[in-house]
């Protein structure tokens, strides 16, 4: 029988005036998600989530509510893996640098536009989930950072 491995992430859907900030992670592929990574050894999944968004973002935020996980499979050389990731929806309270060299660029996208722009079918749900339950913000400015055309 095969070995099923486990795999757990923390990540944020960081709002601000009617937008959500994506990342598209380096390596060429051009796909857009929200910011997420591993839960490290001794870390509790709060301060993952912060950690990786600050990491992956540059932006220090505060967790304003837990959000539904998500879960999907794939195959890591020739094992399946489950990842669940759990998320936290996030407000910004400050820019503490650039982000990091994982991560090629991120951009502030309108809450509508992003359900188009976001590559994950999961990424999507959420998002989704999270717009409908909570209405649709007015969108008044993104403040600093770019935003999507």
């Amino acid at each position: 029988m095969a070995h099923i491995r486990l795999d757990f992430s923390a990540g944020g859907l960081v709002l601000r005036n009617g937008h959500v900030l994506l990342i598209q992670p380096a390596g060429g592929d051009a796909k857009w998600t929200f910011p997420k990574g591993h839960i490290e050894r001794g870390e509790d999944e709060w301060d993952a989530a912060l950690r990786e968004v600050q990491e992956e973002t540059g932006y220090a935020c505060r967790i304003v509510r837990e959000l539904p996980p998500t879960s999907y499979w794939y195959r890591d050389r020739g094992q399946m893996v489950k990842k669940t990731v759990l998320w936290f929806e996030m407000e910004p309270v400050g820019r503490n640098g650039l982000h990091d060299d994982e991560v090629a660029r991120i951009l502030w996208v309108p809450l509508k536009e992003a359900l188009a722009r976001l590559t994950y079918p999961t990424d999507r749900e959420l998002l989704d989930k999270l717009v409908s339950d909570q209405g649709t913000p007015q969108v008044v400015s993104a403040g600093d950072a770019e935003v999507a055309p």
